[in-house]
């Protein structure tokens, strides 16, 4: 079956910064090795859309024993990278700037490997917006290779 690209990742500037690490460190309130967002390289105008970067280290915490001699990024840190740009992309629409859990992950498949190295790049769409609750679409790429999709859910705690 045919990926379904949410957006055109060839499209947009990976390198570029539209958030800052430093403002994706006060939107989300992960730190150290739970930080799995570096920074955004790209968001719409009407802020339902972006791109989130995570440069995977060969020094992560995870690398010496998540497959030992051919570490593979964790999948559930994917989901992760993809709950924290879903994360600011709700803060880019609320009002507030109160704390978004991850509650639900769908619609979840892998279809190729993030090797320490790498740069993941992840996008997200808003597909359902409330004020306590959003749903988003995601996907990742490296180097343009689909990865990762997955539907994420956040609520307000």
């Amino acid at each position: 079956m045919a990926i379904e690209h949410i957006l055109d990742i060839e499209s947009i500037d990976l390198s570029a910064i539209a958030i800052s690490t430093k403002k994706v460190g006060e939107l989300n309130p992960q730190t150290g090795d739970m930080r799995q967002l570096n920074y955004v390289a790209w968001i719409s105008e009407d802020n339902q859309s972006a791109v989130g970067i995570k440069e995977v280290k060969e020094d992560e915490f995870w690398v010496a024993g998540h497959i030992p001699g051919r570490p593979i990024y964790p999948g559930v840190l994917m989901i992760e990278s993809a709950a924290q740009i879903s994360s600011i992309l709700y803060h880019q629409n609320a009002e507030s700037n109160h704390f978004m859990g991850f509650t639900r992950c769908d619609k979840c498949s892998f279809r190729g490997q993030v090797l320490p190295g790498d740069t993941l790049a992840v996008v997200s769409i808003i597909r359902k917006f409330q004020r306590r609750r959003f749903v988003c679409d995601t996907q990742g790429y490296v180097e343009g290779k689909f990865v990762f999709e997955a539907q994420i859910t956040g609520m307000m705690m």
